[in-house]
């Protein structure tokens, strides 16, 4: 398909699903379904499946960007109070406890079922699968029937959670693609510290500085609106690449770049988080539109039963077992604790980082797992989109006959 073709049926499905996308979400039709569904119909009149090689580029670019876009979004929209309470709050008790159970559990899982993948394959699995994507169900996080904490403690959680699993990924990639090539301790303590301190440092002194640099042009009237707004893609961009010139992580940067974004005058702040949501919305559909088209339908023929076991399990057990042990002791009602456990989707940090996976090692060989991750992100596209108000019903419906 030419790109021209590309970009055209792209520009229409965004003025189509945005012209009814309040209405759709009444319906259970989420943006991500949507666009999953048209790329996987598309795929259907495409003859054989596209292939990775051919998109590899282009593909590589659009999930680096949106995932820069995304991770500084994420973390500077995140709501320090729910924080406040230290390891008792809800949402420290979701990322400290319950998002290393999840990966640990996954990782369980697999060793039992996948005798044929290495051990750091299986590793990579769980945790590209650990990671939460509350846009999968938006019409849960913008309804009115429920409370502001549930909303506040899920955004927190699906906020953080991609960054904080993101230094175990990088660690994992570079074991399987043999990035470092001496085994030797020495090698890896140094791998590890200029990935894991380099890229934080840079992300944090260009998001702190940055950000106060930017507000004080804009209080003093020197910077327009829309150059503030655009600083949302600026700073992000400018950390990775800092971060990737020094050596350490680019994308880990972004993230910290967010959450120490130095911008404290509201207006400023929510000017330059609207117009970086916006974008990264933007892009994140896109990305689910070349899953449905590429992905899924190049992972089919490996999808089997113990695939699809492994997807099942990880959307439930997986993730519905360390949420209940990490909220023990937190005096949080059952129906709330049920809301925290189902509401794990896996969605766009879980196809990012398989995109750059496939980017940075190749496809070749590890179809398998490729595949494994497809189908689990794919049900959960469908599974928690359709279920989101059914979920905001029924506890509306069991709170108030208590």
């Amino acid at each position: 398909m030419e790109m021209h073709v590309v970009v055209i049926i792209c520009a229409l499905l965004m003025l189509l699903y945005g012209s009814v996308s309040k209405v759709s979400e009444s319906f259970f039709l989420t943006g991500p379904m949507f666009f999953t569904f048209v790329g996987v119909s598309l795929s259907l009149f495409n003859g054989e499946p596209s292939d990775y090689g051919q998109l590899a580029t282009p593909v590589k670019l659009l999930a680096e960007l949106t995932l820069i876009i995304v991770l500084f979004v994420d973390a500077s929209e995140i709501n320090h109070k729910h924080l406040k309470n230290g390891p008792s709050s809800v949402g420290s008790r979701l990322l400290i406890i319950g998002l290393p159970l999840t990966a640990i559990s996954g990782f369980f899982v697999g060793y039992l079922m996948f005798d044929s993948l290495s051990l750091a394959i299986i590793a990579l699995v769980a945790l590209m699968l650990t990671p939460t994507d509350a846009a999968l169900g938006q019409s849960l996080i913008k309804s009115p029937l429920l409370p502001e904490r549930i909303k506040q403690n899920i955004s927190v959680e699906s906020g953080l959670n991609d960054g904080i699993s993101l230094p175990a990924i990088v660690i994992c990639i570079a074991i399987i693609s043999g990035e470092v090539v001496n085994n030797s301790e020495m090698t890896w303590l140094l791998f590890i510290a200029t990935q894991l301190i380099l890229g934080p440092i840079v992300g944090g002194l260009i998001g702190w500085f940055g950000g106060k640099y930017v507000e004080k042009s804009a209080i003093k009237q020197w910077m327009a609106p829309v150059y503030q707004s655009l600083c949302s893609l600026a700073l992000p961009i400018l950390a990775y690449c800092v971060a990737e010139v020094v050596h350490g992580n680019g994308f880990i940067a972004a993230f910290v770049c967010g959450y120490f974004f130095g911008v404290q005058n509201h207006t400023i702040r929510l000017r330059i988080q609207e117009f970086g949501e916006a974008e990264g919305q933007q892009l994140t559909l896109f990305v689910f539109l070349l899953f449905g088209f590429v992905m899924v339908p190049y992972s089919f023929e490996y999808w089997d039963l113990n695939a699809l076991l492994y997807a099942l399990l990880s959307l439930t057990l997986v993730r519905m077992l360390p949420v209940f042990v990490s909220l023990i002791g937190s005096k949080v009602d059952w129906q709330e604790q049920c809301i925290y456990a189902w509401f794990g989707p896996r969605g766009i940090a879980s196809i990012l980082y398989l995109l750059i996976f496939i980017a940075t090692v190749s496809r070749e060989g590890y179809q398998y797992p490729i595949a494994i991750i497809v189908l689990t992100v794919f049900l959960s596209i469908i599974l928690h989109g359709v279920s989101a108000l059914p979920i905001v019903n029924w506890y509306r419906k069991s709170v108030s006959h208590r």
